[in-house]
């Protein structure tokens, strides 16, 4: 089986796409592309055995019932700059390899994230870990990133006085602040890297993060274009429903009113209307 070479994917290899003020995403290496995962489901080496329509259709079949193993045999490597507690979200998918900058050995750069005025919002009301919808007036979001802007100079000039003191690099970096940018090389396959997308691109997930997660699935698509499509038809543009949830769909169908209450409707109608 030779080298999985796609055209589309080497014309953007080491292109930086930008996300947020300072950071990027860049596609380092590749391995496997559509190709690999219809060969390694049916365990073939042949070329010209099937037609691309054949192809798509089985990558859309294992997508839709859960044939993972496949998709893990495609393997990306990204070089990825963002804000350190954008790092820190996506730490928690614990399925890659990675390797991060490290502040005990490199001088930091003073690159802060500041939001766009339009992304500075109140607390959400309904929702304790998001933001609110509602705009809030443009003098007080210009003062909200004038004082994060502020801080986090403060915070860098004294960084560097410390290190400039000759005091210790992993000392002097401990009271920077966590829109710091930071950096790292994240290779993942892509089985677990639909699920990294599917949890990132949701609408719940925060604003920040979710940028990347975009960029992550457009040079991806660039890679593995049917596996990409099916992985948004079955998965990201999908709904999964519980066995109440189903119930009450077949009483909708057949014209009756849906049967669920309270907080339960809730979440069943947010399903039908995503």
């Amino acid at each position: 089986m030779a080298h999985a070479a796609v055209p589309a994917a080497e014309e953007i290899l080491d292109v930086q796409f930008p996300v947020l003020d300072h950071g990027f995403v860049r596609l380092v290496d590749y391995m496997g592309s559509d190709d690999r995962i219809v060969q390694a489901a049916r365990v073939s080496y042949g070329e010209g055995t099937t037609t691309f329509r054949k192809d798509k259709a089985l990558i859309n079949y294992l997508l839709r019932n859960g044939h993972t193993s496949p998709f893990e045999q495609v393997v990306l490597t990204f070089h990825v700059k963002m804000p350190i507690f954008v790092a820190r979200q996506w730490i928690r998918h614990r399925t890659a390899r990675l390797n991060e900058i490290s502040g005990r050995y490199s001088i930091m750069d003073e690159e802060c994230y500041v939001p766009d005025p339009d992304a500075v919002s109140l607390q959400s009301t309904d929702n304790k870990q998001g933001r609110s919808e509602e705009s809030i007036p443009p003098e007080v979001s210009s003062e909200i990133r004038e004082q994060f802007s502020q801080e986090q100079h403060r915070a860098y000039r004294t960084y560097r006085e410390l290190v400039d003191r000759g005091i210790a690099r992993e000392l002097a970096r401990i009271n920077l602040p966590l829109s710091l940018y930071t950096q790292w090389y994240w290779q993942i396959d892509l089985h677990n890297l639909f699920h990294f997308l599917k949890l990132r691109l949701d609408s719940h997930a925060q604003l920040e993060i979710r940028k990347y997660a975009q960029i992550l699935l457009d040079i991806t698509r660039k890679v593995c274009p049917s596996a990409c499509e099916a992985f948004e038809e079955h998965i990201l543009y999908g709904r999964n429903f519980s066995r109440t949830e189903t119930e009450a769909l077949k009483q909708m169908l057949e014209g009756g009113e849906c049967p669920l209450k309270g907080r339960a409707r809730e979440i069943f109608l947010e399903k039908l209307n995503r």
